[in-house]
C-alpha cells in the first residue's frame, strides 16, 4: 500500500504530458503556438508579482485556452499563465496587427501610471521560453507617461522546434485620459542554428557565475579546508598522543601516587561523556531533521548537475519537495536511533516532532506570508488546493516513511554501545576561563563555516532574489563538501577543548557551535537586502526576511547535525583508545 500511495500523492509534483505540442516541443507548419501571459510586477521586487491582466491590458480576439498548474512547484511559485488571445502559427509571419483596444478612463490610466512609476515589467512564455517586456516609461521630468503598445516578436526555429524568442517593445503612446489605445503585435519567424538542447544558454550569465572572484572564493575555501584539516590533525594527534602517554603512565602508578598526582583532562569525564543530552527528544529530532536536509541537499544538487532543472517552470521546487518526502526514512532512522540510545521512551512523540519540525516551520512561514499575498492580490498567494496537497504529502507520505525509518533505527542501531559506562551521579563541572564556556564556543563556532560559504551565498542570493539563473551546481557541490569538512573540523576542536576543561556537555555544544553558522548567514542577508538590492514594500520585505529565516534555520540545523555526527565519531574514538578503570 505504501508505494501506490506515495505515487498517487506525489503525482502533482510530476509534469503532466497532456498537450502534445507545447510539452513535446515539436510543431507542424501552421500549427498553433500559444503565447502565455504570466505575471507583471515591480522590477526591484522579483517576488511581488500579479496576474498580467490585473493591469487593464486587453486580450486578443482568439478563443481563450484554460491553463492549470501542472506541478506543485509551479503553483507554489506563483505562476499564473493566462492565454494572450494572439493568433500565432508555426512558421507563419504576421505583419503588425491590432488585436484590441484599451479605453483609457481615469482608473485605467492611474493603474498604468502607477505601474510605470514603479518600473513594472511583465513575463510571457512561448514554448516554455520566458520573455520579458517593460510596461512603459516616463519622460525625464516625470510628468508624462508612455505605454508600449506594440509587441514585436521574433521567433527562431530549428527544424520543427522553437529555439529562440525575442521581444521588442515599440509604439510608445502617451497616456491621456478618455482616449483609446490600440494594442498591436507582429511575428517574424527566422531560421536558427541554435540546437534545441542549448536554447536556454542565452538566459545564463557565464561572465557573472564563472567570474574570477567565484573561482578565487572556491580556491580560498579549499585552502582553508587544507589548513584546518592539517591543523586539526597536527594539534589533536600530537596532543592526544601526549594525553595517551600521560594516561598510560598514570595506569602504572599506585593509588597513592595517583591521588597525589595532578589529574586533569578529558579522561576525567569518561563516566559522564556519554550521559544523555538535556532535552533528548528535541535534540534527536533536530539531528534527524539535519541529516534529512543534508540528504535532500546532496541529492537535489546531483540531480541538478545531471538535469537542467532551470528549463522547466517550478521543477527545482517540485524536485526538492519530492526528494524531501522520499528521504523521510533518513530523518526517522537517525533521530529514532539516537533517541533510543539516549534512553528515550516517548519514541512516538519524537517521531511526530522529527517528521513535522521542518514542514511546520516552512508551512508556518508560508501561511503568514500568504495572508500578506492575499491582501496584495499577488500571484504568490498559494491556492487552497495546493495547501491541501502539501498537507496530504505531510500526513500520508512523510509521516509513514518517517515511522518506517524510526522503527529501523531503533531496532538496528538503538542499543547504547558506549565504550565507557555512565556514572550514576553526574560529576560536578569545574570553573574554567570565560572563553572555554559553551556559550562562547557556540558563538565563535560558526565563523569559519560561514567564511567558507559566504561568497557562494552571494551568488545563490542573486539568482533567487534578482534575475539570474543559477546553473553552476558543480560549484555548489564543492562548497557543500567544503562546508561539511570545515564544520566537522571546527566542532571537533571546540569539543576537545571543552572536554579538556572537564565539561562533558558536548552534545548540544557541538550541535549549536556548528548551527550558529545560520546566525551569520541571516546577518549577511540583512547586508544583502540593504546594500545589494532595491527591494521595498511590506510584501517583498516580509517575503525576503521570512524565507531567509527559513533558509538560515534549515542550513543551521543541517550544519549542526553534521557537526554533531563528526564530533560523536571523534569522541567515541578517543574514549575507545584509552584504558578506563
Amino acid at each position: 500500500m505504501a508505494a501506490p500511495g506515495l505515487l498517487l500523492l506525489l503525482l502533482p509534483l510530476l509534469p503532466l504530458r497532456a498537450r502534445a505540442d507545447e510539452h513535446e516541443h515539436t510543431y507542424q507548419d501552421k500549427e498553433e503556438v500559444v503565447l502565455w501571459m504570466n505575471t507583471v510586477g515591480p522590477y526591484h521586487n522579483r517576488q511581488e508579482t500579479y496576474k498580467y491582466f490585473s493591469l487593464p491590458f486587453c486580450v486578443g480576439s482568439k478563443k481563450s485556452i484554460s491553463h492549470y498548474h501542472e506541478t506543485l512547484g509551479e503553483a507554489l511559485q506563483g505562476v499564473e499563465l493566462e492565454f494572450s488571445g494572439l493568433d500565432i502559427k508555426f512558421k507563419d509571419d504576421v505583419m503588425q496587427t491590432t488585436y484590441c483596444e484599451v479605453e483609457l478612463d481615469k482608473g485605467r490610466r492611474d493603474a498604468f501610471v502607477y505601474a510605470i512609476k514603479n518600473h513594472y515589467w511583465y513575463q510571457m512564455y512561448i514554448d516554455d521560453l520566458p520573455i520579458w517586456g517593460i510596461v512603459g516609461e516616463a519622460d525625464e521630468n516625470g510628468e508624462d507617461y508612455y505605454l508600449w503598445t506594440y509587441k514585436k516578436l521574433e521567433i527562431g526555429f530549428n527544424g520543427n522546434r522553437i529555439v529562440d524568442v525575442n521581444l521588442t517593445s515599440e509604439g510608445k503612446v502617451k497616456l491621456v485620459p478618455n482616449t483609446k489605445i490600440q494594442m498591436s503585435y507582429s511575428v517574424k519567424w527566422k531560421k536558427s542554428d541554435v540546437k534545441f538542447e542549448d536554447r536556454f544558454d542565452k538566459y545564463l550569465d557565464p561572465s557573472f557565475f564563472q567570474h574570477r572572484i567565484h573561482w578565487f572564493s572556491i580556491f580560498n575555501s579549499f585552502m582553508m579546508v587544507i589548513f584546518l584539516v592539517g591543523l586539526v590533525s597536527m594539534i589533536l594527534m600530537r596532543t592526544l598522543r601526549k594525553d595517551y602517554a600521560r594516561y598510560s603512565k598514570e595506569e602504572e602508578m599506585d593509588d597513592m601516587d595517583r591521588d597525589l598526582g595532578d589529574e586533569y583532562g578529558w579522561k576525567q569525564v569518561h563516566g559522564d561523556v556519554f550521559r544523555p543530552s538535556s532535552h533528548p527528544l528535541i535534540f534527536s529530532s533536530l539531528i534527524g531533521s539535519g541529516c534529512q536536509i543534508f540528504a535532500v541537499s546532496l541529492i537535489v544538487i546531483i540531480v541538478a548537475m545531471i538535469e537542467d532543472l532551470y528549463t522547466e517552470r517550478g521543477s527545482m521546487l517540485s524536485t526538492a519537495i519530492f526528494v524531501y518526502a522520499a528521504t523521510s526514512p533518513v530523518n526517522g532512522y537517525f533521530g529514532g536511533s539516537l533517541y533510543a540510545r539516549q534512553g528515550g521512551r516517548r519514541w512516538i512523540k519524537q517521531m511526530f516532532i522529527g517528521a513535522f519540525l521542518i514542514p511546520a516551520m516552512v508551512c508556518g512561514t508560508a501561511f503568514f506570508i500568504n495572508f500578506i499575498a492575499i491582501y496584495y492580490h499577488a500571484s504568490r498567494a498559494i491556492p487552497f488546493a495546493t495547501m491541501v496537497a502539501v498537507c496530504c504529502i505531510c500526513f500520508f507520505v512523510i509521516l509513514p516513511l518517517n515511522l518506517v525509518g524510526t522503527i529501523l533505527g531503533r531496532n538496528l542501531s538503538g542499543q547504547p554501545n558506549f565504550p565507557c559506562r555512565v556514572n550514576a551521579v553526574p560529576r560536578p563541572i569545574p570553573e574554567k576561563k570565560w572563553f572555554m564556556e559553551p556559550a562562547v564556543i557556540v558563538c565563535l563556532g560558526g565563523i569559519l563555516p560561514f567564511g567558507s560559504i559566504f561568497i557562494e551565498m552571494y551568488f545563490i542570493f542573486t539568482s533567487f532574489w534578482a534575475y539570474k539563473i543559477y546553473y553552476v551546481y558543480g560549484f555548489m557541490m564543492l562548497v557543500l563538501v567544503i562546508l561539511c569538512i570545515v564544520t566537522v573540523c571546527v566542532t571537533i576542536v571546540c569539543t576537545y577543548f571543552l572536554l579538556n576543561a572537564e565539561d562533558y556537555r558536548w552534545q548540544w555544544t557541538s550541535f549549536l557551535s556548528a548551527a550558529s553558522t545560520a546566525i551569520y548567514v541571516y546577518m549577511y542577508s540583512f547586508y544583502y537586502y540593504f546594500f545589494k538590492t532595491k527591494m521595498y514594500g511590506l510584501f517583498q520585505t516580509s517575503f525576503y526576511f521570512g524565507y531567509m529565516a527559513v533558509f538560515s534555520t534549515a542550513l543551521g540545523i543541517m550544519c549542526g547535525a553534521i557537526g554533531y555526527m563528526g564530533t560523536s565519531a571523534f569522541v567515541r574514538k578517543i574514549y575507545t583508545n584509552v584504558k578506563i578503570d
